[in-house]
């Protein structure tokens, strides 16, 4: 049940909009007492004590220390979201008192979860469902039962500069059921299960099945895969912008674009500026099948150390309106998983794409991608060799693109010193679209539904820029043993 904001009450002759100007900010700490009265001298103790009493405007500042997890099913509103911002330190180590995860949001919208780490939950790290306009932001999630962050119907979800490692069962970023407009940006994902990040429109749970326009940014996405599931994989999703993502060591497919459960075939993406480098036993950087049509594929790098896969598989009913171009790759590709591989010029001959492509080499491209140091070298082909026209204002470090006379090839834009490598803010995100009167939307909920090291700083030139209980079989939509998806060989 969604808490309302206090109606208009006449007092005095004078009209109040109580609670509207009423907008508090609580403190929790370990020391604190839930009778106290929640402030900075007087802190509560538990958070959930601190989710059941928010109202919209409210922020509650998490003291560090370590918490069981909190349920929270009350809304804020636009002008007055409710936050939950942590300090260095808040650590949550046992599930919420409602679901197994360490922080549910279900049924609500415009909230901002910030700063936690969460380790040793039973199923995910965050679960988020029938909710929109909420923001999960600078969160650590490690060693969790199923997922780190899961998330349900939910609209105009933001998932920003959070690290997620250590998904026991499935995927470390999980985006699933009808919500459209997510944005997931920023995030260090390794070693987890299966895919790193994975949209899945699920028709099955309800909804139209269609997860459309969405934004996957700047990640860096490493030693997933294990037991399938793409680094980026894409069922059900429309009009997305795939962009500025560093994959490797990965061991399944780089980015998938296909239908299994989504209600509609993936038609619409644009996969550009990306960096893929796949080692030995693996699958395709790129893989696009189920009539994936109208897919862009440019500037990206899409290298792989397989004896025999390579840059792009691509089935046939994916041909029609196929953009793919101005990418560097090892010449190795296939249609329809036909055996034997083609290399370039069979690939140009029989598609008409990536005229402007050619093959490179790991060695020629990177400072040392023995080490993950995947920047370009000062020497690299990838340099001034983009298509300008579909490129992002900056790179995957946050600096502004182009450098030199156009853009370069992947996810990164040579630069040397402060005075070329200049940080610049990305423009606004698009404000929400819905008032979210009852979180996301729509059709029914999903069904209930040790610390390992961090992303190596050397795979993106020093940084990400400025900036279990039950796995449900209807949910374990990883791939495993379904037709070819990223199953490793």
């Amino acid at each position: 049940m969604l808490r309302l904001a206090p109606p208009l009450v006449a007092l005095a002759g004078t009209l109040l909009v109580a609670g509207a100007a009423r907008a508090e900010t609580y403190h929790v700490s370990p020391r604190g007492d839930d009778g106290d009265a929640g402030t900075d001298g007087l802190p509560w103790q538990t958070l959930q004590h601190a989710a059941d009493r928010v109202q919209p405007g409210d922020t509650v500042m998490v003291q560090a220390g370590t918490y069981r997890g909190f349920d929270l099913r009350v809304s804020g509103t636009a002008d007055a979201p409710i936050r939950f911002v942590a300090a260095a330190g808040a650590i949550i180590n046992l599930d919420n008192p409602e679901t197994p995860d360490g922080i549910n949001v279900e049924d609500a919208a415009w909230i901002e979860l910030e700063g936690f780490t969460i380790t040793n939950v039973s199923r995910s790290g965050i679960r988020a469902a029938d909710c929109g306009a909420v923001t999960l932001r600078r969160n650590r999630i490690d060693a969790v039962g199923t997922w780190g962050i899961f998330t349900g119907f939910c609209d105009d979800l933001r998932i920003l500069d959070n690290v997620v490692s250590g998904a026991g069962r499935q995927h470390g970023i999980y985006v699933s059921n009808s919500g459209d407009r997510p944005i997931v940006r920023g995030n260090q994902v390794f070693d987890c299960a299966q895919s790193g990040i994975q949209l899945n429109g699920d028709v099955n749970e309800g909804g139209d099945g269609i997860i459309s326009g969405a934004v996957i940014e700047e990640n860096v996405i490493h030693h997933v895969g294990a037991e399938g599931g793409a680094a980026i994989n894409l069922d059900g999703v429309v009009g997305a912008v795939i962009r500025n993502n560093v994959l490797y060591e990965n061991r399944a497919n780089g980015i998938s674009v296909f239908r299994i459960d989504g209600g509609a075939p993936s038609t619409g993406n644009t996969i550009v500026h990306n960096t893929i480098v796949m080692p030995p036993r693996t699958r395709w950087a790129v893989h696009v099948w189920d009539a994936s049509t109208d897919t862009t594929i440019v500037n990206n790098i899409l290298l792989s150390e397989h004896d025999t896969r390579g840059a792009i598989d691509l089935s046939r009913d994916s041909l029609p309106g196929l953009r793919s171009d101005h990418n560097l790759v090892i010449g190795r590709f296939t249609l329809d998983d036909a055996e034997p591989v083609i290399n370039l010029d069979a690939w140009r001959a029989q598609t008409g794409q990536d005229a402007n492509s050619r093959v490179a080499t790991a060695d020629e491209l990177f400072v040392d991608w023995r080490k993950d140091d995947l920047t370009p070298k000062a020497t690299s082909p990838a340099i001034d060799a983009g298509d300008e026209a579909v490129a992002p204002r900056r790179d995957v470090r946050g600096y502004a693109r182009p450098v030199g006379v156009a853009v370069d090839i992947g996810a990164h834009e040579h630069c040397v010193g402060p005075e070329r490598c200049i940080p610049i803010d990305l423009p606004p995100d698009p404000t929400p679209t819905g008032d979210h009167p009852r979180g996301g939307g729509g059709g029914g909920r999903p069904r209930a539904g040790g610390p390992t090291q961090v992303v190596p700083q050397g795979c993106c030139g020093g940084g990400s820029g400025p900036a279990q209980a039950l796995a449900l079989g209807a949910l374990v939509v990883g791939l495993v043993g379904r037709r070819r998806r990223g199953t490793p060989s």
